[in-house]
């Protein structure tokens, strides 16, 4: 069976899915294999639950229900990009070290209001996550917004291949997932692919012009631009950040629900694309003011007399910093940190914790807790560490009242579990 057999099948299924666990009725499955476990076992399971048909790539596995390819995990990439090119709506792509999902839910937090939109769930921003993605849009989409995620070179230049975005928006370049990119010279040339295919193909990029890198990156490219002082397209204006953001564009304030200084780029850039996009000032105002952070990103969090900023979804060395010089201006009697260690950093590792720990030391908070492997080797005086979760919560007597608090790590570490300590 080739593509365009295999999706005028898919055009008449409920969708696609690549979970037994939630297979619905008439869904094609995708039999996708990992490194520990053969996707191909789960087909006739997948089909007595409901599934029309298996994609496999195992002739062992085969039946009168199930489709046959060489690579089940190609033949999903490749029905993406051909479903892509039957879609008539434009793609807005991005990608970025860090604010990739907030920024992607303000902005469709924005579009929607005025379009009907379709936009990556949660952070399903990889080789399957983006294929996904885009199966999920159909006839009726009218503006469709991709994440990308990446952690070593050529991935982003591969996913723009199957997305095919007539927008882009790199929100910055931060030291991420050195361990693949090798250096931030490595993440800003693996970021940058995204540009390199809107120059290629004469496509728009969103750029902020205070950020010189992603102007330089960016230059000889179809622009639209934001900005707090700069003749741009649009401008923004940091009102102040004690906790929530407060942003200024046009006649209108807006009072987000998010924490952190350095959320008002990633409002800016929603504000700039809704007004590319025609979105009135008033559903621009309402759409952000109206957006709630979930999964432990820069939530807020109250216990007890505590008010516990949670930022436990994702740390590199560039949010860490952000996140710990926000806090350290934040107005509050009493300050506490929780960090843990920060996770894809390879050789480069010690050093960049070593360094967190002495920025640590400049700051004005009055006590800090560090947590991990990588952490407990850093020179940490006045600092109490841990070695794990399980050492915090077995060695972790203080209590700690009327005190504003920031929880920060990597997914790994799953920080988020200290609320339940404290």
């Amino acid at each position: 069976m080739n593509i365009s057999e295999l999706h005028k099948l898919f055009l008449t299924s409920s969708g696609i899915n690549t979970d037994t666990r939630t297979i619905k009725e008439n869904e094609l499955f995708f039999s996708l294999s990992g490194d520990n476990f053969n996707g191909n076992k789960f087909a006739q399971q997948a089909i007595d639950k409901g599934a029309k048909y298996a994609v496999i790539d195992d002739k062992d596995y085969e039946t009168e229900n199930t489709i046959l390819v060489s690579n089940t995990l190609e033949t999903l990439q490749d029905l993406a990009r051909y479903h892509r090119n039957q879609l008539s709506c434009p793609i807005i792509a991005l990608t970025g070290s860090n604010g990739k999902t907030t920024t992607k839910e303000l902005i469709n937090a924005v579009l929607k209001t005025s379009y009907k939109t379709s936009a990556t769930i949660g952070n399903l921003n990889n080789h399957i996550g983006v294929p996904l993605t885009l199966l999920r849009m159909h006839k009726d989409t009218e503006i469709g917004i991709v994440e990308m995620g990446a952690n070593h070179l050529k991935e982003i230049e591969f996913l723009c291949n199957i997305a095919q975005p007539d927008y882009g928006y790199i929100t910055n370049f931060g030291k991420a997932h050195l361990e693949g990119f090798g250096s931030l010279e490595g993440v800003i040339k693996g970021k940058s692919e995204l540009y390199a295919y809107l120059k290629n193909k004469n496509k728009s990029a969103f750029i902020d012009l205070d950020n010189n890198k992603q102007v330089t990156q960016a230059s000889n490219i179809n622009h639209i631009t934001f900005s707090q002082t700069k003749k741009s397209y649009i401008n923004c204006k940091f009102i102040d950040a004690n906790p929530n953001v407060r942003v200024a564009f046009d006649d209108s304030v807006i009072h987000s629900n998010l924490i952190g200084s350095y959320n008002f780029t990633n409002i800016s850039a929603a504000i700039c694309i809704g007004k590319y996009f025609k979105v009135s000032d008033n559903n621009i105002k309402n759409a952000i003011e109206n957006y709630i952070p979930t999964n432990n990103r820069s939530q807020i969090v109250e216990k007890n007399s505590n008010k516990i900023i949670l930022d436990a979804y994702n740390a590199n060395p560039t949010s860490m910093r952000a996140a710990l010089e926000n806090f350290n201006r934040l107005e509050a009697k009493h300050k506490t940190v929780f960090i843990g260690d920060m996770f894809e950093l390879g050789a480069d590792s010690e050093k960049e914790h070593q360094d967190i720990v002495n920025y640590i030391k400049t700051l004005k908070i009055d006590s800090v807790y560090i947590l991990g492997k990588q952490f407990n080797k850093t020179t940490h005086s006045n600092i109490q560490a841990f070695v794990d979760f399980n050492d915090f919560k077995e060695q972790f007597k203080t209590k700690i009242s009327n005190s504003t608090i920031l929880i920060k790590g990597s997914r790994g570490m799953a920080l988020e579990r200290i609320i339940d300590i404290l």
